[in-house]
């Protein structure tokens, strides 16, 4: 099944979800602001997605630039800040199977369903 890491404030999440109504396709929707990833299941991701822990931080946030930014921080240190802080997700995460993009651009969804 298709998975969704959706958050409805966000334009390109909406976009993306957009996408996948329109595709006609199974998914499931995982609003991770309300129901946080566990830290297994973020590494999970991070696996799929085949990238450091740091590229799926979004940087611009205020919590980063208050809490994080400028520190030497361990892969761990960089997941376990993801899960205390949520909103610093990049997103929308879409996974299909053993396959994952984030959906910037909304069309790199397309590569996976």
């Amino acid at each position: 099944m298709i998975k969704i890491y959706h958050n409805n404030r966000c334009s390109k999440s909406r976009n993306g979800l957009k996408l996948l109504q329109e595709s006609g396709k199974d998914f499931e929707i995982i609003n991770y602001l309300e129901d946080s990833p566990s830290k297994e299941t973020l590494k999970e991701i991070i696996n799929l997605l085949d990238i450091k822990p740091i590229e799926l931080v979004r940087k611009n946030e205020a919590i980063w630039k208050e809490q994080y930014k400028g520190k030497d921080l361990t892969d761990d240190e960089v997941i376990n800040a993801m899960i205390k802080n949520p909103k610093l997700i990049e997103r929308p995460i879409v996974i299909n199977e053993n396959k994952a993009v984030i959906g910037r651009p909304t069309e790199t969804i397309l590569s996976i369903i």
